[in-house]
């Protein structure tokens, strides 16, 4: 009870509900230990409220102490503590339950801390009172400096902005305890920043206090200071900065920076010529920087384009300039932004201007002719030589060059050096009406200048042409044809141009109107028919009519024409139409072409027969004359499985059958021994290939190979060689061989036995025939 009673004032309430608590328990149990005396007595706690400051650098501090109100100080009972940092950060004295805090402790990391006390007599062992739950609350200082978190900060404001225009808030905060004192209670400040921004003490608005230009200045740096405990004595603070950049607006206009332009312009130039540039600067950034230029030119010569990547004015040439007529211009330019907000129309209330003068350059101009184009007339039929027409060209320049005339790749029309142009043969209309001309025109002192304009000549045209049948007609007349009847319709043509249209007459000839089957009647349109003069006709008595038909024109002079019609008198039939006639000429050509396809597919036919009989003869020409050289030869080896009698058995097979007679044909004497055929080697080796011994050595054998009978009958090819002379190996042909004794050795060959007797008798053949 005591103890509750002297807690500190500066607990407040919170802090003595659990002594107040425990002063209501402790009553309430004495009431009911007097009520009746069969109650157990409840024991409690006596303590007092703990509470710890932070941040002490004092190596133990004490807390407070907590007593069993059995405690009689006999030292009988031994006090315990458990929880948050027993044993730790708080100790406690066993005997008297005094707690001491032994480490710094610090609020802002852990506010309170709860524990619980537990007392044991010390003869028992066992536990007096249960264990109680109490907290140590750990008293705030101020220790903490105010914080941004969310620095650094940036702004945007646009410039020329007015006075109270919000820029940006900063907030800091205070880890110190904001319900303790005023150690978390901040106030902002600028330290640098006037006098274009202010700042709002309790909230950190930040704020503009001036209009600010940023073609002068386009950031700017503001620091801020937030102090805890409302600024009072012993406050901590903390600082931050802001950056304020300043967004364009269009506040400026474009201005010319130099008041007169010196520009030239040759008078050759073709329009869209650039002749120069101008430049305006402007203060302003991007879109508020772009401009548009305009020229002020009475004389409309001139024009002016906005290069939009450089914003300069490009000075075009709009039409051709001519130094004779003038040398020099004056215009006037101006330029304005493209983009300007309606509330800013007061900086741009005139647009800034200056002064450009053109000089025209003098060149050497080509020839100009006094029309851009020349249409002459001229009649068909006239002589070579007749008069066009004249064009003419002047030298535009000041010395004024003669002039000299040509007509490009015409072969009807010559020009002379004055411009005059006359026919070289003579026109027809009807061949072609116009002609198209090129005509140039060089200067004489300088005939690289050359101009060229187009000449149109229209030939006239003149009734020189007679009118003629428009088309070929095949006109037909029945046999039972009566009189009156039409025949054919016909129409002419007039290749004469006529600019009314042309009108055509037609009549018969005079001879075919006295004595004709046959009449005309013209219809007025240029057409007229042809009727029967009589009835009746015979196919067979006259089969064809031809009759005259004079037609004329209505030109000036009137021209006539003599056609002729051929009519044909047809078998018509019981139905009496021409048709059928027609039809029989069409069916007649049709018939005509099936003959011509059936006799070209004979002829080629009859071609193919050839072609394959002459191959055949050739196929049957170059069969082999010897079928047995297209036959596989191989060796074949024939095995005996008997066995002969010896030498002596020369019944069981004599092979002397075989032929040990003379069976070779004989050979032709050679006419040069070897000898002779190896001086003829040495000769022709010696001499070279050019040789008379060398062809004569070739013509020898030619001559031995024609006249031997053992040749085949087809042709043969036959090589020799020669041997080089001096080699000291000595000659290994068997030409320079010399008589050995073979014959001796065939005797030997003999005394062998009959297995070797054939081989005697070849051997022997073929001494006897080289001797």
């Amino acid at each position: 009870m005591n103890g509750c009673i002297l807690l500190p004032l500066v607990l407040g309430i919170p802090l003595l509900q659990p002594c107040l608590t425990a002063t209501e328990t402790r009553e309430t149990e004495g009431v009911r230990r007097s009520a009746g005396s069969h109650w157990r007595s409840k024991r409690d706690w006596v303590w007092n409220s703990f509470s710890v400051q932070e941040e002490m650098n004092n190596t133990s501090q004490f807390v407070g102490q907590v007593r069993s109100d059995l405690d009689n100080g006999n030292n009988s009972f031994q006090y315990k503590l458990f929880g948050d940092g027993a044993g730790t950060l708080f100790v406690i004295d066993e005997r008297t339950g005094g707690i001491t805090a032994v480490q710094k402790l610090d609020r802002e990391e852990q506010a309170s801390y709860t524990l619980r006390a537990q007392v044991i007599n010390t003869a028992t062992g066992r536990a007096v009172e249960p264990e109680s739950e109490f907290v140590i609350r750990v008293t705030d200082i101020n220790d903490n400096e105010p914080k941004f978190p969310d620095e650094p900060y940036e702004a945007i404001v646009p410039e020329m902005s007015p006075e109270g225009t919000f820029v940006i808030q900063v907030t800091a905060s205070d880890a110190d305890d904001p319900s303790y004192g005023n150690n978390a209670r901040l106030l902002y400040s600028l330290l640098q920043g006037p006098p274009y921004f202010s700042i709002e003490p309790t909230t950190g608005v930040i704020r503009i206090s001036s209009k600010m230009d940023r073609e002068r200045q386009d950031e700017y740096w503001v620091i801020i200071q937030a102090k805890d405990r409302l600024g009072l004595p012993g406050a901590l603070s903390g600082t931050t900065s802001v950056l304020v950049k300043l967004s364009d607006v269009n506040d400026n206009k474009p201005i010319f920076q130099e008041g007169l332009y010196r520009m030239t312009v040759s008078e050759l130039a073709p329009p869209g010529t650039s002749i120069g540039k101008i430049l305006a600067s402007d203060d302003d950034i991007g879109a508020n920087a772009e401009m548009d230029y305009s020229i002020e030119d009475e004389s409309q010569t001139f024009d002016i384009i906005t290069n939009n990547e450089t914003q300069e004015g490009i000075v075009i040439l709009k039409k051709k300039v001519d130094f004779e007529h003038q040398s020099h211009y004056g215009i006037r330019a101006k330029v304005k932004n493209r983009h300007v907000d309606e509330q800013l129309m007061e900086y741009h209330t005139e647009a800034s201007a200056t002064f450009i003068k053109v000089q025209v350059e003098d060149d050497d101009e080509p020839p100009v002719f006094l029309l851009p184009y020349y249409i002459f007339e001229i009649s068909e039929g006239r002589p070579q030589g007749s008069f066009v027409g004249t064009v003419s060209a002047t030298d535009p320049d000041q010395r004024k060059s003669p002039i000299g005339y040509s007509i490009t790749r015409s072969k009807v029309f010559r020009i002379d050096d004055n411009g005059t142009i006359v026919t070289t043969n003579p026109l027809d209309r009807e061949v072609s009406a116009w002609y198209n001309l090129s005509v140039k025109a060089r200067e004489k002192d300088n005939v690289e200048q050359i101009s060229v304009v187009p000449v149109y000549v229209q030939v006239l045209n003149i009734n020189d042409h007679a009118p003629e049948f428009s088309e070929h007609y095949e006109t037909y007349v029945c046999e039972n044809a009566g009189s009156g009847q039409i025949i054919q319709t016909i129409s002419a043509v007039d290749r004469d141009e006529s600019i009314e249209g042309h009108y055509f007459y037609f009549n018969l000839s005079v001879e075919d109107t006295e004595n004709s089957s046959f009449t005309i009647i013209d219809n007025q349109d240029n057409t007229a028919v042809i009727l029967t003069n009589r009835t009746g006709f015979s196919l067979q008595e006259e089969p064809v009519f031809y009759i005259s038909i004079l037609i004329a024109d209505s030109g000036i002079p009137s021209l006539t024409s003599t056609n002729t019609l051929t009519i044909h008198v047809c078998d018509c039939g019981d139905k009496g139409s021409t048709e059928t006639c027609s039809n029989k000429d069409f069916m007649l050509p049709l018939e005509l072409r099936n003959e011509i396809i059936i006799a070209i597919l004979i002829c080629v036919v009859i071609i193919f027969g050839f072609l394959f009989l002459i191959l055949g003869l050739k196929r049957r020409r170059t069969r082999t004359l010897f079928p047995e050289k297209g036959e596989d030869f191989r060796e074949n080896i024939v095995r005996y499985d008997d066995e002969g009698g010896g030498e002596d058995d020369t019944q069981a097979y004599d092979i002397g059958e075989l032929g040990c007679g003379s069976v070779l044909r004989e050979r032709r004497a050679r006419p040069a021994g070897p000898a002779q055929i190896r001086s003829l080697y040495r000769q022709s080796l010696q001499v070279g290939p050019d040789s008379a011994v060398f062809r004569e050595f070739i013509l020898q054998k030619l001559q031995e190979a024609d006249s031997d009978p053992g040749a085949p009958p087809f042709d043969s090819f036959r090589t020799y060689a020669f041997e080089g002379a001096g080699s000291p190996a000595a000659s290994l042909s068997s030409l320079e061989s010399e008589a050995s004794n073979l014959e001796e050795d065939l005797d030997d060959l003999h005394a062998l036995g009959p297995r070797l007797k054939r081989l005697a008798c070849l051997l022997g053949s073929a001494v006897q025939a080289k001797n």
